[in-house]
Parts: structure tokens; sequence; C-alpha cells
């Protein structure tokens, strides 16, 4: 059966390390990924140990600041108490990886109608990517986990990170410690409309 298929979000990982060499395999599998006129935007920050810690303290510090202070997010409060989670879920994950647009602004930035298309083609070519590693992940036994709660934190971030570009996912991989079943799927028949 094909990985798509096989391919869930875990949450709990195994006290387990994950060589380089299979860390660096997913990588290649998502620089494989098409995008748009060839620009392959993506940056990846690989987090283990220490490093990790800091990413982690800033996330935190991130989602103080949004409950407490001035909120980038204010309509998503409600979704707080699961970035705590995805924070608890970090610590346990053996490898953090940070997945920057390297060609991208700040979401804080204006841009002209035409910098937003790129934006957008931007992030589906690194979306693709994405998708690769975690089908690559599942291929090799690895769990995974693709996570945009870092947008609690994303000042933070970026100000933790130093990096060019503009942050946008974390993915986590490590051993699972749990085998999630699949979630349900919209039906074909909502989603799909033929015209022919």
């Amino acid at each position: 059966m094909s990985e798509v298929y096989e391919r869930r979000s875990v949450r709990k990982y195994k006290d387990e390390p994950i060589s380089k060499e299979d860390i660096l395999e997913i990588i290649q599998s998502g620089i494989k990924a098409p995008s748009s006129k060839n620009r392959q935007p993506w940056k990846y920050i690989i987090l283990q140990g220490k490093e990790k810690e800091e990413m982690l303290n800033a996330f935190s510090n991130g989602i103080i600041r949004e409950e407490t202070g001035k909120a980038l997010l204010p309509q998503s409060r409600k979704h707080i108490a699961g970035a705590k989670y995805t924070v608890k879920i970090l610590e346990q994950a053996p490898v953090v990886i940070l997945v920057v647009n390297s060609l991208g602004k700040s979401i804080l930035d204006e841009m002209t109608p035409e910098e937003r298309i790129y934006e957008i083609c931007n992030i589906q070519s690194i979306s693709a990517s994405i998708q690769n590693m975690l089908l690559t992940a599942t291929q090799k036994g690895i769990g995974s986990l693709w996570i945009c709660d870092i947008y609690f934190a994303y000042a933070e971030l970026c100000e933790w990170l130093k990096a060019d570009g503009e942050l946008i996912a974390a993915v986590a991989l490590g051993y699972p410690d749990e085998y999630p079943k699949e979630r349900p799927r919209r039906a074909i028949e909502d989603i799909v409309e033929w015209r022919n």
C-alpha cells in the first residue's frame, strides 16, 4: 500500500535517535518536489538537542504573549491550548525541522498583488516539499507531524531563528510511540465537481 494511505500525524515518539543519513534522505526527497518556475524556495533548519530546546523556549514565550499581550491571532485564542500541546509534542520529538521560504517576506509586510502571487506559488512549492518529506519518513518507519501552530509565536521564532526569508512550518520527526487510526475524510462526491 502506498505511503499516501499509511501516513498519519504522529504526536507521541519514542526516545530513539534518527540517523543523520535518514534525516538527509528525508530532506533530499523534499528538494525533489516540483516548484513554481523552478525557484526551489525551500530552506530546512534541522534542530536537535540544545538548539531544539532554545527554539521551544521561544515558541513558549510567543504563546504566552499571544495569551496575555498583543496577539497576532486574536480570533484564534481558542486554539492556544492546542499550541501548548504542540510544544509538548516537540519536546519529545528527536528532530524538529523548521521550514523557511527563502524567497519569502514576513507575513507582516505589505505586498503588491504580483508579490503576493509569487508568495502563494512559493508556499505551494514548499508544501509539496513537506509532503514529500512526510511520505519518505513514513516509508522509513519514522513518524511525522506537520505543524502550523508556530504562527502563535511567529515574531519570537523569527527573532530566535535569525534567518532570511519567511518561516512557513515545522515538521516533527521521530519513531512513533503510537499508531493513530485514519482520520475521517470528506466524501469524494462532496469535493469533486465534474465539468464536461
